[in-house]
Parts: structure tokens; C-alpha cells; sequence
């Protein structure tokens, strides 16, 4: 499985509030979400996001609330993965169980640029920076985790059993 796209990059301790601010959180579906994710923070992301793309972010992503609607948003904004060198455990949780992918590389975190492309091979962890002809090694997904992300996320796992 593999991901490839244009960085969105964000620096330390990038908060559930941020991701998706409380006052969107009875938007009655995810691609309502998406249309504010991120906004509190860079207010044009939703409009410049595309289907594939990254966020790459260093310290404690996600960190905050507990609200499941922070991945969700992401998820639905079209980002294929987000690389950070640590992610609050909860929402690391929250991504893998709706299916986004994520992964943690320090130095992926702290050499990729906003606007560098980037891809990821989710099988061996290894992060490929094609703008600057860098290489990184992640943290691979086992492969309970990556047929979560399959299936979409948990729920679909379940079911599909």
C-alpha cells in the first residue's frame, strides 16, 4: 500500500481544536468537516488541499481533545497520510480506527518542506522525498493495521470478517 502527494507542513503540538474547531463538530457529515479542517490554523487548506495529499507536521500531532472528528476531517479533506515525528496516542488511535494512515519519522518531520512531494510505501515505512531526492525510514504499519486501513477503517474490518 502506498501514498503520494503534495506537503502540507505544520509545526509542534497541532491540536484536535485546530484540526477541526469546536464549532463545526455537529456538522451533519465528514465532507462538511472537510470543508473547515485545519482552517483555525491555515485558513486556506481546505481550498488548496487535493485527493492524495500529505500533512506533515513534527511534535505531538493531534494532541487536545479525544474528538474522533479530527482524523475524520483530515481523512475527508483527501489526505492519504500524515507523517510526524510523535502523534498524541489518542488520536493515533482515532486515525487508524477510521482508516487514515499515519506515520512517525523524526526526520521525515524535520527535512520535508511545505509543497515537496512526497511518497510512502505503508509495507516497509520507507518515506521518499522525490523534491529532494531524500529518503527516510518510518515506522511500518503491521499488518493488522494496514487491513484496517484497507477496509476503510474499523468498523469495515469487523464487518468484513
Amino acid at each position: 500500500m502506498k501514498a503520494q502527494g503534495i506537503v502540507h507542513k505544520y509545526g509542534d503540538n497541532v491540536d484536535t481544536d485546530v484540526i477541526i474547531p469546536a464549532r463545526y463538530l455537529n456538522a451533519p457529515d465528514a465532507e462538511e468537516l472537510a470543508k473547515h479542517c485545519m482552517e483555525d490554523i491555515d485558513k486556506d487548506f481546505a481550498t488548496r488541499v487535493n485527493k492524495g495529499d500529505i500533512i506533515v507536521a513534527t511534535k505531538n500531532f493531534g494532541c487536545g481533545s479525544s474528538r474522533e472528528h479530527a482524523p475524520i476531517a483530515i481523512k475527508a479533506s483527501g489526505v492519504s497520510c500524515v507523517i510526524a515525528e510523535t502523534f498524541a496516542r489518542i488520536f493515533y488511535r482515532n486515525a487508524i480506527n477510521i482508516g487514515l494512515p499515519i506515520i512517525e519519522c523524526k526526520e521525515a518531520s524535520l527535512d520535508i518542506d511545505n509543497g515537496d512531494e512526497v511518497e510512502i510505501d505503508f509495507d516497509s515505512g520507507v518515506i521518499v522525498n522525490k523534491t529532494k531526492n531524500h529518503t527516510y525510514q518510518g515506522q511500518a504499519f503491521p499488518e493488522f493495521m494496514q487491513n484496517i486501513i484497507k477496509a476503510e477503517g474499523l468498523i469495515n474490518y469487523i464487518n468484513n470478517k
